[in-house]
């Protein structure tokens, strides 16, 4: 494994999350063989490789989807992930965006955000209910950081694509998930769109700790921070960008495709 420093800017000063030796097989293909990293309290890391490498199974393993056959993943220090359940996972802090938008498309942006701020309650309670001001702000907030001002009354299947990627980080910002894991975030964007999701992303540094998986090289270069190269289950080099697209390796099995 190749690995080099970040600046001290870019460096993680205590671990969020920590995976140790996580190995993971079907069928005797190991999708994840001895993946071992660190993440840091507010750090955004970039995962990068080819299909295969083990990056949706890796966050299949933290989101608690899948059970690792070895290994641990530990949140915050003393929770150990893999012993627990999704729901359980989900409440100590951590959400997840896939590639494709999942949000309620025949519901406001406002209402939207409105459910996911609710978080169990019914559906129809929610919406029934009347939301303190102090709620109200909250989200009035939100649609400010997401870039939706104006379109807090539009249903959300009239928003384009990227318009709707920022709706589902907003609905999982305003739960008050500690880590983010975010599944291709640009994939089908507009230029404008990939300019604007990355500044959003740049935006939760220190706040939020942020796993951005994702193939757009420029995007992962716009952000600038830590990249993690997974290849055959395993971490093939680790650094700042530069450093990772200068090795022979990650060349050869990924950039070089």
């Amino acid at each position: 494994m190749s690995a080099a420093p970040v600046p001290a800017a870019d460096a993680p000063t205590a671990p969020l999350l920590y995976l140790d030796g996580i190995t993971v097989s079907f069928d005797g293909f190991k999708a994840l063989n001895g993946l071992s990293f660190i993440v840091g309290h507010g750090e955004i890391r970039s995962v990068i490789g080819p299909n295969g490498a083990g990056k949706t199974t890796m966050m299949d393993v933290i989101t608690g989807k899948t059970r690792p056959d070895s290994g641990a993943v530990f949140f915050d220090g003393s929770h150990d992930l893999t012993r627990l359940d999704e729901a359980a996972i989900a409440n100590l802090g951590i959400g997840r965006k896939f590639q494709k938008p999942t949000v309620f498309e025949n519901l406001t942006v406002f209402e939207n955000l409105e459910l996911a701020q609710a978080g169990p309650r019914g559906i129809g309670r929610t919406l029934l209910a009347k939301l303190a001001g102090a709620q109200r702000d909250v989200i009035a907030e939100m649609i400010r950081t997401i870039g939706l001002t104006g379109r807090e009354r539009s249903v959300a299947g009239a928003l384009s694509h990227g318009q709707k990627q920022w709706l589902e980080i907003g609905m999982l910002l305003i739960q008050d998930q500690r880590l983010l894991l975010l599944d291709e975030p640009v994939a089908g964007m507009t230029d404008r769109e990939t300019e604007a999701t990355a500044a959003l992303v740049l935006s939760l540094a220190g706040s939020r700790t942020v796993i951005v998986v994702e193939h757009d090289m420029e995007f992962v270069r716009s952000l600038n921070t830590r990249v993690t190269v997974l290849h055959e289950g395993a971490v093939l080099a680790d650094g700042s960008i530069d450093f990772v697209q200068s090795q022979p390796d990650v060349v050869e099995v990924y950039l070089g495709r």
